[in-house]
């Protein structure tokens, strides 16, 4: 591995870490995600899985189910950059989980580039959809020295 591709590696874990970090911020039981958007080194937004502004932060329902409401981390991030004066377009979003279908739809959308995540999903059909569309898909286990 060259100098720059294993520097690039230690940093996407840096991030991964970071974003698991920012995971610990939800209140959902059943599974915390976290993820960041970095742009020219910087970090430009950040999010993690809940429910939307001025719900109550409960994420399951009676039956353990996560409530149809709750936003994934993706998407509180996109949403939160897309209220800022900050561009996606190019940018890398860091995920402590594999994006959905969902998430995967608004990561083309928003001109994200890259994802960088860390643990995989349950259904491989959300890396599929950001593949096809172009979008660079890179899985990392941050356990791994």
């Amino acid at each position: 591995m060259c100098d720059k591709s294993k520097k690039q590696l230690e940093l996407d874990k840096r991030y991964l870490r970071m974003a698991s970090v920012w995971a610990e911020n939800s209140y959902c039981k059943r599974r915390q995600v976290g993820a960041l958007i970095v742009k020219d080194k910087m970090i430009i937004s950040d999010g993690y899985n809940g429910t939307p502004a001025g719900f109550e932060n409960v994420c399951e329902d009676e039956n353990n189910l996560t409530k149809p409401y709750v936003l994934h981390a993706e998407a509180n991030a996109i949403t939160k950059v897309a209220a800022s004066s900050n561009s996606s377009w190019g940018a890398t979003i860091y995920v402590t989980a594999a994006p959905c279908i969902e998430c995967a739809k608004l990561i083309i959308q928003s001109g994200i580039k890259r994802v960088v995540y860390s643990t995989k999903y349950r259904t491989e059909e959300g890396c599929d959809l950001l593949k096809r569309a172009g979008v660079v898909v890179d899985f990392i286990d941050i356990t791994e020295k």
